[in-house]
C-alpha cells in the first residue's frame, strides 16, 4: 500500500475497525517515510453489477453515485449519514444476490424510493423528483396524495386491525 503523500511502499497499520456494518475492515496506517497517517478500507470484490440506463447505456454500478444521491435527497432533514449509508448497502446487498447481473435504473430508482418512504418523507419527495424527472407542480402535488392515501390506508388498516381485536375480546 503507497503513502498518498510520499507514495512510499512501506507503512504500519495502526488500528483496524469492522466498517459498514461488516461488509469492509477500515485500517487506519501511518506512512514509515513521512509519518503521515491515512485510512484504508477493504472490501469484498463483488462481481460487477452492470446498470442500464433509461436512454439503453450501460455502465458500472457504483455505490458511491447511489449513495451522493440519497445524501442529496436528505440533505437538511435530520437523516442520519449512518441511516443513508445503511440503506445505500441494504440495496447494494440486494443487486449482489440476484442472479441477474444487469439492472435497469428503474428498478434501483424503485429500491431507493420503497425504503426512503419510511425512512422520510421530504426525502422521498426529493428523491422522486429526480428519478421520476418531475416536470412541474401537478407531478409534486400527485406524488404528495399518493404519500398521503397511502399514510390514510395504513392508519385506516390498524384501526380495522383494533376495532375487530376489541369485537373479538367483548364476545
Amino acid at each position: 500500500m503507497q503513502c498518498p503523500f510520499c507514495q512510499h511502499p512501506n507503512n504500519r497499520v495502526l488500528e483496524s475497525r469492522s466498517a459498514e456494518g461488516g461488509r469492509s475492515i477500515r485500517r487506519r496506517r501511518e506512512c514509515l517515510r513521512c509519518d503521515r497517517r491515512f485510512t484504508t478500507y477493504e472490501r469484498i470484490e463483488y462481481v460487477p453489477i452492470t446498470v442500464i440506463k433509461r436512454s439503453e447505456e450501460r455502465e458500472l454500478f457504483e455505490r458511491s453515485k447511489l449513495l451522493r444521491g440519497v445524501v442529496r435527497a436528505c440533505e437538511k432533514t435530520g437523516v442520519s449519514t449512518q441511516v443513508m449509508e445503511s440503506l445505500v448497502d441494504d440495496i447494494e446487498a440486494e443487486l449482489q444476490q440476484r442472479a441477474n447481473r444487469e439492472i435497469a435504473s428503474i428498478e434501483i430508482g424503485e429500491l431507493v424510493l420503497n425504503r426512503l418512504q419510511g425512512i422520510n418523507e421530504v426525502a422521498y419527495v426529493r428523491f422522486a423528483s429526480v428519478y421520476r424527472q418531475f416536470q412541474g407542480i401537478r407531478d409534486f402535488a400527485d406524488t404528495l396524495n399518493q404519500l398521503r392515501d397511502g399514510t390514510q390506508s395504513a392508519r385506516a388498516s390498524e384501526h380495522t386491525v383494533e376495532e375487530s381485536f376489541a369485537v373479538t375480546v367483548s364476545s
